[in-house]
């Protein structure tokens, strides 16, 4: 057996422990409107899956939450570099991305939905609280390059893009990596409170409102799966694509 196999073995020893754990749990309390079992939520789930609003609901999430965390990406990046140029930026930017890792969402949430309307507000959330893990990140990622390199490429006088393929991107990389590993998952988990507190139309939030509001506890936990196989997936959809720009990158530099 080779480790990636071992470490799969592992992981699903792991899955059916916690599964079973929740199994027992849930024969003991023996209410189901108080803890459903993972089979009945399981039935549930497929039962939601098999109708057109569940997957248009899921669609209109992922395309918010999936929004605001790339634009926060592409705004961490931007403003990363501009605190690694500027001294002044940097003072000035610092206390601000203190702030929004420091205050809390629902905060943020209230706030910004006096501000905007309810289907924006879990796009602004998410793309929050992605903005300072990467602006984080990007600086620390740049701050690392070693200056004897661009001073050597200064010397060869290698033109920008190429200074940027075979220096500056491989110090970044592993900090954005990173950077996209936790907070993918926060922006996801932020996003979906935004929308359970603004229960915008067709959104995974309003359906886990609506089944608390019901008392509807099995269709809770099957909206809640969703929620944790969705963020699973989509982080590692997106970590294997940067994973992938990094090998691309690597190979035309050594060409």
């Amino acid at each position: 057996m080779n480790p990636a196999q071992a470490k799969t073995l592992r992981q699903l020893a792991v899955a059916v422990f916690w599964l079973a754990l929740w199994q027992l749990a849930a024969a003991a309390v023996g209410k189901e409107l108080l803890l459903p079992g993972p089979s009945a939520v399981l039935r549930k789930l497929i039962e939601l899956a098999l109708t057109g609003a569940f997957w248009r609901t899921l669609a209109r999430s992922i395309l918010r939450v999936l929004t605001g965390i790339l634009s926060a990406v592409i705004l961490g990046v931007l403003t990363g570099l501009l605190t690694h140029k500027s001294r002044l930026a940097r003072e000035l930017l610092s206390p601000v991305m203190t702030l929004l890792k420091s205050t809390p969402v629902a905060s943020f949430i209230i706030l910004a939905l006096v501000w905007l309307g309810r289907d924006a507000v879990p796009v602004f959330i998410a793309g929050l609280m992605v903005l300072p893990v990467v602006w984080a990140n990007t600086a620390a990622g740049l701050a690392g390059i070693d200056p004897q390199l661009l001073e050597l490429a200064s010397v060869y006088r290698f033109p920008r893009m190429k200074t940027f393929r075979r220096i500056v991107w491989p110090s970044v990389l592993p900090h954005l990596r990173a950077a996209l590993r936790s907070a993918l998952g926060l922006g996801w988990k932020a996003g979906i409170a935004a929308e359970v507190l603004t229960v915008p139309p067709y959104s995974i939030g309003k359906s886990i409102y609506e089944a608390k509001l019901y008392l509807e506890t099995t269709e809770l936990f099957a909206w809640t799966a969703a929620v944790v196989l969705l963020s699973f997936l989509i982080e590692r959809v997106i970590l294997r694509l940067v994973d992938g720009i990094g090998r691309k990158e690597r190979a035309h530099a050594e060409t």
